[in-house]
């Protein structure tokens, strides 16, 4: 057993189904009555504070406890001898001032004692406070050498965060560009490789649940329904995540089965538009145990219509970039026993925008466009989770199947003369078909000992097709082929991983940990034009690496943590292909590219837990930085365009009072300088990475209190993102700073209510993003302005 002087409020041991803690705890999975536990065990626990020997009860019957610093006083019963842990918990517990509940197989919480006084709702808005899985372990954030933190679900659907875009201003230090819905990408901490997505690996690991859901596609924009929580790890998760997590990892947990009962929920919205078109949604999910403690299901759904705002006076259509977007998901959850669970999921989602969203300053809310640029993003997905828990370890299995499809079309009459000379309109065509295998098999320690660790092997297999077409709209031919790069590409990707933690001293964890990986990409094209011969590709590049981490952490008796930690993030090379006339030598390649963060953090909780800080400061080295860039014809290409360095701090704070009222803050601090340029790709680079603003913000502001037998609640939330270079030429434009803000009221009771919601409630219209078509760069400046002035109502039922 620990030394008490180290032992922690709250121990943390994974269990099959716990995944997160809102307010005190949120049960994944959750449902079973059974105990975890051996139906006996041999206990021996002295007389002493009721908080110590709950302590000892945990680890001596290798349970998940909850609270136990909420139990004051000194215990006067001694617990010696064989009995079950809920005989062993209601002795110790007779007189004390306070109770516990069985949560989840193996996970009990501790509670005070009921007050004589009403109860009021607690606030679903909050900040670390979750026990959060990006670890690849269950555990409290502010235990955590890792800048995490988790968005509760409630805290989202308080605040009508459907999207990551929507949410990430919750978030310090997550970004998201606005190119349209299904185009964005998602950014952290500034680590921003360029804003537009191509062959180079997207730099956050977007992720549902145990599965990762991109390889280099824009973000699939799933929209947030029925979800446990949202989870962001920031700076690079290489060891445990591998190549896709150069700045962070982004995880969406759903909600499981409840295998306890029926439940259901349907929430309705319909907003107006000022100057747009009507928008609304329908979204709901239902919870039927199939076999009560031992099978249940659950499925959600929703069908979205978000109105355009942009009139294109060229092409006489009014609300032009109006979006669809409509998806399921099906959970199944087997839980035969306390030590085996069985999760079975598929899911997908469609996307369809009309037409892009930027526009050109002076026109307002209009455009100036030949042609319609339609988009499309669709995502399917099939997942099985299997874990087996056994006395000190448990085995986790998580295997998926996902494909993800997308496509663009854009105006490129302006380089039209590349390919033909008669053409009255030309459009460029992009589509790809992301298809990926994965299977992640992981191993972890059980416990509360002073040495923990996990092993991991993983393997994905992904092969991406990519067919482009320039196509000409002639008098006597429309859509009519002039250029064409079919374009397919196979990335095999194996690793093993692992970490072990050791307590060095009492308060003190020393933590090393990384991951050998070798990826293998293939790449085949055949390029065919009316003007140029066609040519063919076929290469393969091979890459093996090693992606360190090591931390060391300090616990301090009142709960606070301070710890610093360096880790690696890294994407592998690969080839160029494309481009009626072929790329220069030294250009047909792109080799990796790898980045070291230096981190010191620091949580902290004071005024009895109502006010929580964690903050950061981070140093990063980007060695051979990745970029999707585009060729004066407005082609794609991968190229390495030098090294950065970026100096940076971040912090979240959250306070709360006993009278309902919440506030969170969040902003982000970064100096970023590029050096050692690649001469070949600009002689004018820029000396910041582009997208990346120096500084960023975000509020959220929550009040509520009770009326008869309803809740009122306010919420206000405000964001702000800095100026920032569109792109490394330092020749290219650069957005201007904007605000976004939103406000909400709800009056709920039992389950059901309403909220009414106004978002950029002063009808600002400034620039959010400054780049929205490569081929047509320099003919005007693009912008896509805010949408304007939204306000909805959403109407909710539950059972």
């Amino acid at each position: 057993m620990r030394p008490k002087e180290s032992a922690e409020l709250t121990i943390l041991v994974r269990r099959d189904l716990v995944a997160a803690i809102t307010g005190l705890v949120v049960v994944w999975g959750g449902g079973s009555s059974a105990v975890a536990a051996p139906a006996r065990i041999q206990f021996d626990v002295p007389v002493q504070s009721y908080t110590e020997a709950l302590l000892d009860v945990a680890q001596q019957a290798n349970v998940t406890l909850i609270g136990a610093g909420v139990c004051g006083g000194a215990s006067r019963t001694r617990l010696a001898g064989s009995m079950s842990l809920e005989a062993a918990l209601d002795r110790l517990l007779t007189d004390a001032p306070c109770t516990w509940k069985l949560i989840a197989p193996g996970a009990v919480e501790i509670r005070p004692l009921p007050r004589a006084e009403p109860a009021r709702a607690t606030s679903p808005v909050t900040v670390s406070e979750l026990l959060v899985t990006a670890t690849r372990r269950v555990r409290d954030p502010r235990q955590l050498a890792v800048a995490v933190t988790a968005v509760p679900g409630a805290q989202l659907r308080a605040t009508g965060g459907v999207d990551a875009g929507e949410a990430a201003g919750q978030l310090a230090g997550v970004l998201a560009t606005n190119l349209g819905p299904g185009r964005n990408k998602l950014l952290l901490r500034g680590l921003s490789d360029g804003a537009y997505t191509g062959r180079a690996r997207s730099t956050v690991a977007t992720y549902l649940d145990e599965i990762p859901l991109n390889y280099n596609a824009p973000d699939p924009d799933l929209r947030v329904v029925d979800a446990e929580r949202v989870e962001v790890a920031r700076g690079p998760q290489g060891a445990l995540y591998g190549a896709g997590a150069m700045s962070g990892v982004y995880r969406i947990v759903t909600r499981k089965p409840d295998l306890g009962g029926l439940g259901a929920e349907v929430r309705g919205t319909a907003a107006t538009t000022k100057g747009g078109g009507p928008s609304g949604a329908v979204e709901g999910w239902v919870n039927v145990p199939i076999w009560r403690d031992v099978a249940g299901i659950r499925i959600s759904g929703y069908q979205e219509v978000q109105g355009g705002y942009l009139d294109d006076i060229v092409q006489n259509r009014s609300n032009v970039d109006r979006t669809e977007r409509q998806g399921a998901r099906v959970i199944v959850l087997v839980q035969p026993t306390d030590d085996w669970m069985v999760s079975l999921t598929a899911a997908g989602q469609s996307l369809r925008s009309e037409d892009t969203h930027y526009t050109n300053p002076g026109l307002g809310r209009k455009r100036a466009v030949l042609i319609p640029e339609p988009h499309a993003n669709d995502i399917e997905l099939v997942t099985a989770t299997v874990r087996y828990s056994w006395g000190g370890a448990e085995l986790t299995s998580s295997s998926g199947y996902v494909r993800h499809a997308y496509t663009s079309l854009y105006d490129a009459t302006a380089t039209q003369g590349n390919y033909t000379d008669v053409a009255r309109t030309s459009a460029y065509s992009e589509r790809t078909e992301t298809k990926m295998y994965v299977q992640d098999l992981i191993l972890t320690s059980r416990g509360a000992g002073r040495l923990e660790w996990l092993a991991g092997l993983y393997g994905a297999d992904m092969s991406v097709h990519a067919p482009t077409e320039f196509l000409a709209q002639f008098p006597f031919a429309p859509n009519a082929p002039v250029y064409g790069d079919d374009r397919r590409d196979a990335i095999r990707e194996v690793a093993a991983y692992g970490e072990i933690s050791y307590e060095l001293a009492p308060s003190w964890t020393f933590a090393v940990g990384g991951r050998l990986f070798s990826i293998r990409a293939r790449t085949r094209s055949e390029v065919v034009s009316e003007r140029f011969a066609p040519r063919s590709l076929d290469r393969t590049a091979r890459f093996t690496s090693f992606a360190p981490k090591i931390s060391l952490q300090k616990a301090f008796a009142s709960g606070d943590l301070a710890y610093v930690v360096v880790s690696e993030g890294y994407r592998g090379g690969g080839t160029n292909s494309g481009g009626a006339v072929p790329l220069p030598v030294q250009r047909e390649t792109f080799g990796p590219d790898r980045l070291r963060n230096h981190e010191a953090g620091l949580k902290l909780r004071r005024l009895d837990g109502r006010l929580a800080v964690n903050a950061a400061v981070f140093y990063d080295v980007w060695k051979d930085l990745q970029t999707d860039q585009f060729r004066p014809s407005g082609i794609a290409y991968t190229t390495n365009v030098g090294d950065a360095h970026v100096l940076g701090a971040e912090a979240e704070v959250a306070y709360r009072t006993d009278n309902g009222f919440t506030a969170q803050l969040n902003g982000r601090l970064a100096r970023t300088r590029t050096q050692d340029a690649n001469t070949d790709f600009t002689a004018q680079l820029v000396d910041s990475l582009p997208g990346a603003p120096a500084i960023s913000a975000g509020a959220l502001l929550s009040y509520e209190r009770p009326l008869g037998d309803w809740t009122v609640r306010l919420v206000g939330q405000a964001t702000y993102i800095g100026p920032a270079r569109v792109t490394f030429d330092a020749s290219a434009p650069k957005s201007e700073g904007y605000a976004s803000a939103k406000l909400l009221a709800e009056l709920s009771s039992r389950g059901r209510g309403l909220q009414v919601y106004v978002t950029n409630p002063l009808d600002s219209s400034n620039d959010t993003f400054a780049f929205g078509n490569p081929f047509n760069p320099l003919q005007a400046r693009q912008i896509t302005p805010q949408r304007p002035i939204t306000v909805g109502v959403t109407l909710f039922a539950g059972l």
